[in-house]
């Protein structure tokens, strides 16, 4: 519990000091936003189709790049150095910024739905699947992001790392088409995607239906990735958080 509680205080720190900054806060709403509008316009009747996909994608978005420049910046500025060697476990410092960045990510996404639920008349089918989506994604990306933001130095090589990734996943996830339109031979990539199984618990959360018998399948595996994700944060901190 203690432990805990310091987490806790690293998750407000990084908040303060970081999240609560006008800049990220705009960035974080208008992102997410003008996309789905963009959607709506082009197309009114395949919004409903996509928001899980864009939902998803501002999670993804928002929790890699804010765990990935709040740990790049403090490792430039000597923070991280003074913050590892405060008495707090290392697996603390992470559980607090894995939450302070997956909450941002969680209510940037929260504010896309509700504004979708409001003037576009959104609903939710299943809001428990839905709210479990946003956790064991948030949880997941957060984690992903901060693995990342230990391998390099430099703010630019964090974002160009991420993309790496984040880019192709985006059209081999579900985003943008349901996973049971794509080719059988692009299927077991499909499948290997973290985000696929976040876009289908939202999904379910959304529409009611997805790709999977039961919305336990997603789950379960979204919740297994996550634990591996939390594997390699800390292995990652360990090897290099000093560097």
């Amino acid at each position: 519990m203690n432990q805990l509680r310091r987490a806790l205080s690293v998750c407000r720190k990084d908040f303060e000091s970081y999240y609560g900054k006008p800049p990220l806060i705009t960035w974080g709403l208008l992102f997410p936003g003008v996309l789905m509008l963009a959607v709506y316009i082009k197309e009114p009747k395949a919004y409903l189709g996509l928001s899980p996909g864009i939902i998803a994608m501002t999670l993804l978005f928002g929790n890699t790049s804010m765990s990935a420049i709040v740990v790049t910046f403090e490792k430039r500025s000597g923070t991280l150095v003074r913050l590892l060697l405060a008495p707090l476990r290392q697996e603390t410092i992470i559980l607090g910024k894995m939450l302070s960045a997956g909450l941002y990510g969680i209510s940037t996404s929260l504010v896309l739905t509700v504004g979708l639920i409001f003037l576009l008349g959104l609903r939710l089918e299943n809001p428990l699947c839905f709210v479990l989506g946003l956790v064991l994604g948030a949880v997941t990306f957060s984690l992903l992001g901060l693995f990342a933001s230990v391998m390099v130095r430099e703010v630019f090589e964090a974002m160009t790392l991420m993309n790496f990734f984040r880019f192709p996943l985006l059209f081999i996830s579900g985003v943008f088409m349901p996973v049971e339109r794509f080719p059988a031979v692009l299927k077991p990539v499909v499948l290997a995607s973290p985000l696929t199984y976040v876009v289908e618990l939202l999904r379910v959360g959304i529409t009611g239906k997805g790709y999977f018998a039961l919305w336990l399948v997603p789950a379960a595996v979204t919740l297994f990735l996550s634990c591996i994700s939390w594997q390699l944060a800390v292995r990652g901190f360990r090897a290099r958080s000093y560097q």
